[in-house]
Order: structure tokens, then C-alpha cells, then sequence
């Protein structure tokens, strides 16, 4: 009678312990990372892409709370990350991981193409900066598509630094996605900092702004970050975690 007492125990904690695991899998939030393909920086025969930190911070962020993350990118495959993000002089703890993270890298070097990607497989959609989406996913009509359907589909959609870009030519029922809402993005001040004001194809914060875009910023390369419903923006690389932040947030809601 006891070893049938035993074994049902044993049998009960098992059937708990697979259902846990089921749930919790099933219950697993899943969050798009979209990145540039262009590695040009214009016409100056500079390379560009992402910022590695822009991307690194968020990442482990989100990762660390049990996330499941998917990176797509416009052409798939290894993404360019920006030389000067790679510096030393740049490195922060979430960077030495990511140099050191073998399973990232190779995750990287499949991304999947943005034209194959579907919202609905996904909880939210993130968007590191660095100059390369300038160039390419600003105009991307998958990118300009997704935002579009993540955000009708009362999904969050987040973006630091540069990405608030892509957001330029994204319309909602007619309007433009950030008419209206509060945003912030790389600022004109900082932009001018780095000496690429005359470079990049617009700055973002007139684009924003003409767009109908309530834009505010705080000091110069200090963390600032908006959030506006379901539309989360930074300012700048030490935003990240401050929009990876209220990111997770929305999805623990």
C-alpha cells in the first residue's frame, strides 16, 4: 500500500512538473529584433551598422527575464556592426558579453529576412539604432509594414537612439504612427556632437517633429526614454535599458 502511495506521489509530482514546464513555455513572451543591413555610412566611405550596445543592453535585458528573442534584419544573415561601437573606449559590461556570447554571434550571423516575418509570431518588436538604419530600414517596406501591423495589433513596438527613424515613413489609418504621441530619438545637438549633421540623410528629430511627433530630450548622451501607449523611444546608447525596461513592463502586463 505505501510503494502505491509512493509511486502515485511520484507519478503526481512528474504530471506537475511537465505542466509547469508546458505552461511556462507556452507562457513565454516572444520579442523581435529588427537590425540594419547597410554598412555604408553615405558617401563617405565610412562603415556603419548597428550599435553593438544599442543592441547588447536590451538583449541581455529581456533574455535574463526569460524572453525569447528573434533577430531579422532586411537582406538576413550577419548584420554590420558599427566599428566605432566595437572600441574599447565603448565597452560596457553588456558589450564584453556580448564579444563573448558564441551562441549570439552565431544567432547573428543567421538573421532571419525581415520579409518573411510575421507579427503575429511575436509578443513586441525592438530596434536598436546605430546610423545604418538611416539607409536602409527607414525606407524598408517590410520594416514600414511590421511596425504598422504590430501596432494595430495592440502590440508594443520599441526603438533607441537611431531607430526612432524608422518610424518616419510608418502610418497608421492614414496618419502618421507618431503624430500626436510623445517621442524622443538621437537629437539634432547630438548628432552635431558627432559631426555627421551634414551626413546622414535627414536628422531625426526634425523628421519626428514635422511629422507630428511631440519630441523631447534630455541632456546630451544622458539616459532619456518616452513612452507613449504602446510607442516606446531613448535617446540615445545609454537608453537602452531604460527602453528595454519599459518594454518588459508592457509585457508583464
Amino acid at each position: 500500500m505505501k510503494k502505491i502511495a509512493f509511486y502515485t506521489i511520484i507519478a503526481f509530482t512528474a504530471f506537475s512538473t511537465a505542466a509547469t514546464a508546458q505552461k511556462t513555455k507556452i507562457g513565454m513572451k516572444k520579442v523581435l529584433f529588427v537590425v540594419t543591413s547597410n554598412d555604408k555610412l553615405g558617401n563617405t566611405g565610412e562603415k556603419t551598422g548597428f550599435w553593438s550596445e544599442e543592441f547588447a543592453a536590451p538583449y541581455y535585458e529581456l533574455l535574463d527575464q526569460g524572453i525569447e528573442i528573434t533577430i531579422a534584419s532586411p537582406l538576413g544573415g550577419q548584420p554590420p556592426i558599427d566599428p566605432k561601437s566595437a572600441d574599447p573606449s565603448s565597452a560596457t559590461e553588456d558589450t564584453k558579453r556580448f564579444d563573448a556570447d558564441k551562441t549570439l554571434q552565431e544567432k547573428l550571423k543567421n538573421t532571419h529576412k525581415l520579409s518573411t516575418i510575421n507579427q503575429k509570431d511575436y509578443d513586441a518588436v525592438f530596434y536598436p539604432g546605430g546610423h545604418g538604419p538611416l539607409w536602409d530600414l527607414v525606407e524598408d517596406k517590410s520594416s514600414i509594414a511590421l511596425i504598422e501591423s504590430f501596432y494595430t495589433h495592440k502590440k508594443p513596438v520599441a526603438f533607441v537612439c537611431h531607430a526612432p527613424a524608422v518610424l518616419k515613413n510608418v502610418k497608421v489609418n492614414g496618419e502618421f504612427l507618431v503624430k500626436g504621441k510623445k517621442v524622443t530619438g538621437f537629437t539634432n545637438a547630438e548628432e552635431e556632437a558627432v559631426g555627421l549633421s551634414k551626413v546622414v540623410p535627414f536628422l531625426l528629430e526634425d523628421a519626428l517633429t514635422q511629422n507630428g511627433g511631440n519630441f523631447s530630450k534630455g541632456p546630451n548622451w544622458q539616459p532619456y526614454a518616452v513612452e507613449d501607449g504602446l510607442l516606446i523611444t531613448g535617446q540615445n546608447p545609454a537608453s537602452s535599458k531604460l527602453v528595454a525596461g519599459k518594454l518588459l513592463q508592457k509585457l508583464n502586463k
